[in-house]
């Protein structure tokens, strides 16, 4: 592949279809967020460590600033903005807000996506599940007892 060829792929973003040609150097994250608009995507540490641009591939939570977008051709993309219903709250932001689960903002949308990631394996079983699994989206503002708890309340895991 030659970096600075235009390559052409379509992506399934929040239920809808969208072209783009891009170079093959292009992340997921920065297609998300500098060609699709989508700016609820972070990039924190762009080397895969703080789970802030932490997406759905696929139903699937990715760190979308390790994937390349070209990699991605004829997948779906589901990012925060996808999670709602119209003005219905995703289960998941709604606990947020209910539990507080949030100082800053910056780590809440990758949370949040890992979360409904989390939910859709169905590994977890307990608080502490909950707390490993989720051990990949870093919050600088210390919220991890209340972001627990709010995972845990939509997960129907007792505290």
């Amino acid at each position: 592949m030659d970096a600075y060829r235009q390559y052409p792929i379509r992506l399934r973003i929040n239920g809808e279809d969208r072209a783009f040609d891009v170079e093959s150097t292009v992340t997921l994250l920065d297609l998300l967020r500098d060609r699709a608009g989508l700016t609820g995507t972070k990039k924190g540490c762009d080397h895969g460590q703080c789970g802030a641009c932490t997406v759905l591939l696929d139903g699937r939570r990715i760190n979308a600033c390790l994937t390349l977008a070209v990699m991605q051709d004829g997948h779906e993309v589901t990012t925060i903005e996808g999670l709602a219903d119209g003005d219905t709250l995703h289960p998941l932001q709604q606990a947020f807000i209910d539990h507080d689960a949030f100082q800053c903002g910056y780590c809440t949308p990758g949370q949040i996506c890992s979360a409904a990631g989390l939910v859709a394996e169905g590994q977890a079983q307990t608080v502490d599940d909950v707390r490993e699994l989720m051990s990949g989206n870093v919050c600088r503002c210390g919220a991890y007892p209340q972001i627990a708890q709010a995972v845990c309340e939509v997960m129907g895991i007792a505290k």
